[in-house]
């Protein structure tokens, strides 16, 4: 499986229910994955150190799924080998007094990558139309205009929500920022084997919620939302990824290699030197030589 096949291509419909959890390299054992995934791991890492020497693109990696599906481990394991200076990790949770201030997305926009870095988003500004809209009351505590009640936030309301934030994707990669959203698609079967893992293992306890079992009752609804988030926010220039994300070794090595195709389509490259700091340089170096041989 390529990492292609995984992308959705712009105004097609989505039916979650129609593709497969467990896609993935079938024909790939578990040893030979592992050293694909670490052969790809170095070349990303190589690629991020000419990123952040050059100093000029960025990329923003989003990755969202039902609780359990994987986002942690993708983070911990596909991005252990970089420059810890160049990526930074930002896990979203329920916005706090200061964030609810500002417009939904400010709190995202203010975690954006500078120049020459990777910036990873851990759930991102679509929660803002999955959970929200999943648990539209969520919403009410925007305090926005015109929208004092449930029944006012209609199908419009969604619409205008999925063109906003096409447009500050838009924006963000006109002014070099490369944006990559990994849906990590998730079977119910799998998250109830996963939240039973974690429950029966002491050290996963701290992982497990209350939350977690209470949100699964709402499965259909988290589908119905993702289907329509992807649906209209996957465009030409920000594609989404469903990546099949019940066996999590497989998911890494598709994730891993989409990041690694990316990074090489950036080009980045390290910043040559002009004449001047050529002889500067050459200067320096007998002078360096000098001092060594004292």
């Amino acid at each position: 499986m390529k990492g292609s096949d995984c992308e959705v291509i712009s105004g097609k419909k989505v039916k979650l229910s129609k593709i497969s959890t467990m896609a993935g390299y079938k024909h790939i054992g578990k040893r030979e994955s592992k050293k694909l995934l670490q052969h790809d791991i170095e070349e990303i890492a190589a690629l991020q150190n000419k990123l952040f020497a050059e100093n000029r693109q960025s990329l923003l990696i989003i990755l969202q799924g039902m609780d359990s599906a994987g986002k942690d481990g993708a983070i911990r394991n596909i991005m252990n080998g970089v420059n810890p200076q160049g990526v930074i990790v930002t896990s979203f949770k329920h916005p706090n007094t200061q964030e609810l201030e500002h417009d939904y997305l400010w709190r995202h926009a203010i975690k954006l990558p500078e120049h020459g870095q990777i910036a990873i988003f851990n759930r991102s500004h679509y929660e803002n139309v999955l959970i929200s809209k999943v648990h539209p009351e969520i919403v009410l505590a925007e305090r926005l205009p015109g929208i004092d009640a449930i029944h006012k936030i209609d199908k419009q309301f969604w619409k205008e929500r999925y063109r906003q934030i096409n447009y500050f994707e838009k924006r963000n990669i006109e002014t070099g920022t490369l944006i990559l959203k990994f849906f990590l698609h998730l079977s119910k079967k799998e998250q109830c084997k996963r939240f039973l893992y974690r429950i029966e293992h002491k050290e996963k306890h701290w992982k497990f919620s209350s939350a977690d079992i209470e949100e699964r009752k709402y499965w259909n609804a988290y589908q119905n939302a993702y289907e329509e988030a992807i649906q209209h926010t996957s465009t030409n220039i920000a594609p989404w990824y469903i990546i099949p994300a019940d066996n999590k070794l497989q998911a890494h090595l598709l994730i891993g290699k989409i990041i690694l195709e990316k990074l090489q389509e950036m080009k980045p490259a390290f910043p040559s030197i002009d004449k001047k700091e050529k002889e500067f340089m050459e200067q320096a170096k007998k002078k360096l030589e000098q001092d060594l041989n004292k």
